[in-house]
């Protein structure tokens, strides 16, 4: 079984971050490009995770305030700003999955020229863009109260990861 490391993220006044930990897993696969794609986004729908799209990582800082979303390298690598300005910058590489609680800042400070991702979220719900900016709080605030625990983590299903380790 695959274990997440866990980001702790506080609020730091304009990215509200959550008390849920960020769950970070390190080379879920050991393929990369269209088969490692394919086997994200069938792995991510299996588990209830959908409405998946396959990009990379916006180059400003951005959160969710209506979702959690998961994204999935398949092909590349890049280094990734967690938790807004004051967070922590991570390398992510093909392989890698992160699971982002809703309200958790994530901007791509640099990578590779084939970096990309498969992002989706539980539910197949379709986030907000919402980038720390005056006036969306505190709607962002109550929003992010208001999002659903997912039913299984988009890797180990109902049983481990978020499920066991965002338990309320």
């Amino acid at each position: 079984m695959y274990l997440p490391k866990k980001l702790f993220f506080a609020d730091d006044g304009s990215i509200p971050n959550s008390k849920l930990p960020l769950l970070y897993y390190q080379q879920v696969i050991d393929s990369n490009g269209e088969k490692a794609a394919g086997w994200l986004e069938n792995t991510f729908a299996t588990n209830g995770w959908t409405n998946s799209w396959r990009w990379g990582v916006y180059d400003f800082h951005h959160y969710h305030s209506n979702t959690h979303e998961v994204l999935g390298v398949f092909q590349g690598s890049a280094l990734i700003l967690l938790g807004g300005e004051k967070g922590e910058k991570v390398k992510v590489k093909a392989g890698d999955v992160i699971v982002i609680p809703a309200g958790v800042g994530h901007k791509c400070l640099s990578h590779s020229p084939n970096f990309t991702v498969v992002g989706a979220y539980p539910e197949g719900k379709s986030p907000d863009l919402l980038k720390g900016q005056a006036g969306e709080r505190p709607q962002a605030d109550q929003n992010i109260a208001k999002v659903p625990m997912p039913a299984s983590d988009p890797i180990l299903g109902n049983k481990g990861g978020l499920v066991e380790i965002w338990k309320k």
